[in-house]
């Protein structure tokens, strides 16, 4: 994410935010995106504190923490205490990766969403949401920002579904791209049809479309928690490289 800005705005005011770097012995070794995200970026321990004991001189003005588990959970472990408790903490998420073809078939059903389909999608991806974050992304504009942003992802062809008789079976999202590497998110199968063998075949699919037209390199992180969703990105070819860790206030 803070790859794709970046190149997208270069750092400076048009980026929304702010990136400190951290200098040890005259030389950059890490960094901090400070946006509606903290993002900590290739920040060791000690980095993550330095960066920690700054930021807690500020008020909060994030509304997540998301990195590489250690030092997310190191950053927020030194900043609770003045910006306040997680309204959640995901301490594991695995880091998946796949730089080859899917080992499953994938499903020709999966395609591109168009604006035609906002009125289906919309309504699956905040049900997406609302399980996934346990808050609704429609309050507290009515879902006027979130319906933006759905918009946006079709417009940029990163909105991927199934439709089986008016109804959004699987949904997926091509969030991020930047340095040969495609970040899905969003990933929700219609909860009627799940343990029926929808999400490998659309995954696949998502994986061979996103290789395609986006990046040789396709990523994304789950829950720990969710067995199920972790035993088919296997299936499908998924191997984990690392662990990331996600702070929702």
């Amino acid at each position: 994410m803070v790859s794709e800005r970046t190149q997208m705005t270069g750092i400076g005011s048009a980026l929304g935010a702010e990136v400190w770097g951290w200098f040890p012995e005259g030389q950059l070794s890490a960094a901090l995106y400070l946006g509606s995200n903290v993002v900590p970026i290739a920040a060791d321990l000690e980095a993550a504190h330095a960066f920690a004991t700054r930021a807690r001189l500020s008020p909060r003005r994030c509304s997540s923490i998301v990195g590489p588990a250690a030092a997310a959970l190191a950053f927020f472990e030194q900043v609770e205490r003045s910006w306040g408790p997680a309204r959640l903490v995901r301490p594991h998420q695995p880091m998946l990766v796949i730089d080859t073809g899917p080992q499953v078939a994938s499903d020709p059903r999966v395609r591109p969403a168009t604006m035609d389909d906002i009125d289906l999608l919309f309504p699956a991806s905040v049900a997406m949401f609302t399980e996934e974050l346990g808050v609704s992304p429609l309050t507290p504009d009515g879902g006027a920002a979130y319906r933006r942003r759905v918009a946006q992802l079709i417009r940029q062809g990163r909105s991927l579904l199934v439709i089986d008789d008016s109804q959004v079976l699987f949904k997926a999202e091509v969030g991020v791209v930047a340095d040969g590497v495609a970040q899905i998110q969003g990933v929700w199968v219609d909860p009627s049809h799940r343990g029926q063998h929808v999400s490998e075949p659309a995954m696949a699919a998502v994986v061979n479309l996103a290789q395609q037209h986006f990046a040789p390199t396709v990523s994304l992180y789950v829950n720990d928690f969710n067995h199920a969703a972790l035993a088919s990105y296997r299936r499908v070819g998924f191997k984990q490289v690392g662990e990331f860790a996600t702070v929702l206030f």
